[in-house]
């Protein structure tokens, strides 16, 4: 995912994929706990889009003030 896709987004579908990811992370570490996980860098490249979203969100509630 792409920061330049990310801006393009309003905040509530910002918001809704922020929920995504969090869901999907939290599958992730679920599967890593029980050794299931098979690409460990799934983990990494969905914390990375996280942090992603998050700035994006940040820069856009900033932007309003």
């Amino acid at each position: 995912m792409n920061a330049t896709d990310l801006r393009k987004m309003n905040l509530t579908e910002l918001q809704t994929e922020l929920h995504s990811l969090l869901k999907a992370q939290f599958g992730l570490r679920m599967q890593l706990a029980t050794q299931q996980l098979s690409n460990f860098h799934q983990l990494k490249n969905v914390k990375r889009d996280i942090a992603r979203v998050k700035t994006v969100i940040t820069q856009k509630t900033n932007e309003r003030s």
